[in-house]
């Protein structure tokens, strides 16, 4: 749930409100007396269909994806209507105090020092400081439902955090950790198809470049990388599965000790890695991961929950999907 979107079809009443918004907005789905607007669904799901873009190329696979995303981004509106009906009707809610209490955990987490930085900070995610606080406030209110409905089910026993263990153990033993570098050709956001392949192509030739017997992949990284680390010789340091993105990883792990892949693309622009060394991870013991595998799957059952939760809603509901 990253941002809300504004009501203004919300405050029509029923009675010829899909008419009157038809003719603004169309209407996505009808939950009960709450319209939401094909421009909530829309925005709610461009970030992804932003990566969606740049990711998948054949039209077929990417209309489909479409589709998915559009699909689970309105389903995601849906549960927050139904949830939100039921904040009221419980009478939740979210002081002012506890609202300031999250902006200044925010600030806090994101080392922001100052009112103007933090304005700066809520206008690149599209906020404003009274939009964000709306946006936190519902949120809050969502969560005070989650633990009065939800979290009581959710039960962890030791027989469960034993077990988790053991699948812990299975996809860590054995495993790696992997020492890479890495030349960053940078490809903007909103770049053409055009640019995006010139860009691949001058990844390409560095890769090559970077094959031929007594280059230094540092030096090279240090004169043509476009990317923070290329001071550092492009070096990533050692990292394990999980921390790099799910591309970079696939082929960081993939790659033999020296081997240079092909451009790998990111949202960051193609990427041409090396790596350097690969070395086995013990693992943790019982005692010391408890705590982390107690909140991952206290996470993964409160997510369970709470679906079946908006799926009762739903069933309850009057939920008229026009899309």
């Amino acid at each position: 749930m990253k941002k809300l979107i504004g009501t203004m079809v919300a405050a029509l009443v029923l009675s010829g409100a899909v008419a009157r918004a038809e003719m603004v907005d169309r209407v996505a789905a009808v939950v009960n007396r709450d319209v939401i607007a094909l421009s909530e669904v829309e925005k709610r799901a461009a970030p992804e269909l932003s990566r969606l873009n740049q990711a998948v190329k054949e039209p077929q696979k990417r209309a489909e994806e479409r589709t998915r995303i559009t699909k689970a981004a309105l389903d995601t509106l849906i549960g927050e209507k139904l949830m939100e009906e039921q904040i009221k009707e419980l009478g939740l809610s979210v002081t002012d105090a506890e609202v300031d209490a999250a902006v200044a955990d925010v600030k806090k987490q994101n080392n922001v020092t100052d009112d103007a930085q933090f304005d700066r900070l809520l206008s690149g995610e599209g906020f404003t400081v009274a939009t964000y606080k709306d946006f936190l406030r519902k949120q809050m209110s969502r969560m005070k439902l989650v633990q009065l409905k939800v979290s009581p089910k959710v039960k962890v026993s030791e027989e469960d955090l034993k077990a988790a263990y053991t699948q812990y153990t299975k996809l860590e033993s054995g495993d790696a950790e992997v020492h890479a570098r890495h030349i960053l050709v940078q490809v903007d956001p909103k770049a053409t198809p055009q640019q995006v392949e010139a860009a691949r192509k001058k990844a390409e030739a560095l890769a090559e470049e970077a094959r031929k017997p007594g280059v230094d992949f540092s030096e090279l990284a240090k004169k043509k990388s476009e990317g923070p680390s290329a001071s550092d010789g492009g070096d990533l340091g050692f990292f394990r599965r999980g921390v790099m993105v799910p591309a970079f990883e696939k082929v960081a792990f993939t790659l033999k000790e020296g081997e240079v892949s092909e451009p790998v693309r990111t949202q960051f622009g193609w990427h041409v890695l090396k790596v350097e060394e690969k070395r086995s991870v013990d693992v943790a013991p019982f005692e010391q991961v408890k705590g982390e595998l107690e909140n991952r799957l206290k996470l993964q059952k409160t997510e369970k929950f709470v679906e079946q939760y908006v799926n009762e809603l739903r069933q309850k509901a009057s939920v008229e999907v026009k899309i």
